[in-house]
């Protein structure tokens, strides 16, 4: 293992070879920790880019080291109306916008064995299909890629309509915790530290109000386009919850990296990546020396033995405040603590000798009731995840089959419209169909609560996980070249998972 001179050094390179103008079309910007991660008072996060660098501290404060900083602008509500984002998407540094930079950045690297050393963010445009890019992306800091949908509606639920406000993913556990009537609800970490997120009194009004509590996650969910496509009656379904409820019009801001299993964990814990520890799709964790894949197929249903000690789900804060707490748990990772939930089927099926993905047993996706355009399963990824939500519809259905042994709490994700926006970007027809299919299957729980004439006792929460922008195929590159010309000349091994996770002093 390289010295801690050694690797503070071959961090300085890494840091002068990304930020260099010639890069500027694919690195927004590079950040680092410095300081005590022990210590959360005595660390800063700096931040830099082709025009200049910051210090960022735990206050929030900027302090400009040289040039421009690369995260000025702030403002989690920036590019909206949705009228300003049409006219600029995926902006330059210069006019874009990074929500709560040193909160979400500090939280990445709170981690001392997997967090990186740096972090590389990729620019809006970048195209980079050769390292897992799609015409759609996520997982930058900018404020369109973090921006996921907020609307809460039903029995608990204020009804304000479309409002100009935001929240934080983190915000999602203890607001379904509200609606369910529980308190204030700590982690058992730290002898029952603080939730980071918050419940939002204001979105559920009267807590505990209804007998039941169903959140939804629409993965990858375009905020905006939602909203705009709801108020055009192009999504029915969810247009008659908002008749019963509040969204935000800035949505609720995804922990840094905006991507899925980060962002899912961070919603059903209400605590960012540093404490939960499942810090992207993909990391390294030095004290195991392995590659964690936690966004896999074959490896979701162990998502939660990634969690850090002290981590406890929203399912497991539920039941310990209310024993015997049934609670249903669908097409989800992060489902510990669940009564019922999807990865026990593929634990079962793992154990007894299957693969541990369950793809044998998935309907067929040319016989899906809820498809609206069948062209669209051309795309690999939507056929799949066109199977696994017709799939998730199947298994609501069952675990609300009797309201009597009903969940308290069901949490139920949906896939394709993540499928949809990586496979065109936001406003692409295919982005809209996923948002429509997915809509089509919200309609079928809401038909079948109306059935059982319990809708109006339910309390409905649905977010994302992330948002979206549209690469540009024209801005295509790697970093890899410099990162190598900065490194092997000083001997310091390195990783660079994801890409954008590098991590210094550790072979690849």
């Amino acid at each position: 293992m390289p010295c801690v001179a050694t690797v503070k050094a071959a961090r300085d390179a890494v840091v002068a070879a990304l930020t260099v103008p010639g890069l500027a079309t694919i690195v927004d910007l590079v950040a680092y920790p410095e300081g005590d991660l022990a210590d959360p008072d005595g660390r800063s996060v700096v931040v830099a880019g082709a025009g200049g660098a910051a210090r960022l501290r735990p206050d929030g404060s900027h302090e400009v080291i040289h040039g421009s900083d690369p995260v000025a602008r702030t403002d989690p509500m920036a590019f909206l109306p949705y009228e300003r984002e049409l006219a600029d998407p995926c902006p330059p540094n210069a006019r874009n916008a990074y929500p709560d930079p040193a909160r979400r950045l500090l939280s990445l690297f709170a981690d001392p064995d997997r967090s990186p050393d740096v972090a590389v963010v990729h620019t809006p445009r970048h195209y980079f299909p050769d390292e897992g890019g799609h015409r759609g992306e996520h997982g930058s800091l900018d404020v369109v890629q973090s921006r996921a949908p907020l609307i809460v509606a039903g029995a608990a639920a204020a009804r304000d309509g479309v409002v100009a406000d935001h929240a934080r993913i983190v915000d999602v556990a203890p607001t379904l915790l509200r609606a369910c009537g529980i308190g204030e609800a700590r982690q058992v970490d730290g002898a029952g530290a603080a939730l980071d997120g918050r419940a939002r009194s204001d979105l559920v009004v009267e807590p505990g109000a209804g007998r039941w509590v169903i959140g939804l996650l629409w993965d990858g969910a375009h905020c905006s386009d939602l909203l705009q496509l709801t108020a055009a009656g192009e999504l029915p379904a969810l247009a008659r919850l908002l008749e019963r409820g509040t969204a935000l019009a800035g949505g609720a801001v995804a922990e840094f990296p905006s991507v899925t299993l980060c962002n899912h964990t961070s919603a059903l814990t209400g605590v960012g990546p540093g404490r939960h520890g499942v810090l992207g799709n993909v990391f390294f964790d030095r004290a195991t020396g392995e590659q964690v894949v936690p966004n896999d197929a074959t490896t979701w249903h162990r998502s939660a033995t990634w969690l850090r000690p002290g981590t406890a789900t929203v399912f497991e804060m539920l039941t310990t405040a209310r024993p015997g707490s049934f609670t249903a748990c669908v097409n989800e990772a992060i489902e510990r603590g669940a009564g019922y939930s999807t990865m026990q089927l593929v634990r079962a099926q793992a154990g007894a000798g299957g693969s541990g993905d369950l793809d044998s047993s998935l309907p067929d996706a040319d016989a899906s009731p809820f498809l609206t355009d069948r062209a669209h399963l051309a795309d690999r990824y939507y056929r799949w995840g066109t199977r696994v939500d017709d799939a998730g519809v199947a298994q609501v259905l069952q675990v609300w089959r009797d309201p009597a042994s009903a969940p308290s709490l069901l949490w139920w994700s949906n896939v394709v419209t993540d499928a949809g926006h990586h496979a065109g970007g936001p406003r692409s027809a295919i982005a809209r169909g996923s948002l429509r299919d997915a809509d089509r299957r919200l309609a079928a729980l809401l038909d079948h609560l109306d059935r059982l004439g319990v809708t109006d006792d339910v309390t409905f929460l649905l977010t994302a996980d992330h948002g979206f922008e549209a690469a540009d195929e024209a801005v295509t590159g790697s970093w890899r070249t410099a990162l190598h010309a900065a490194l092997d000349p000083l001997g310091v091994p390195w990783r660079d998972e994801g890409p954008g996770f590098v991590y210094l002093g550790v072979g690849g």
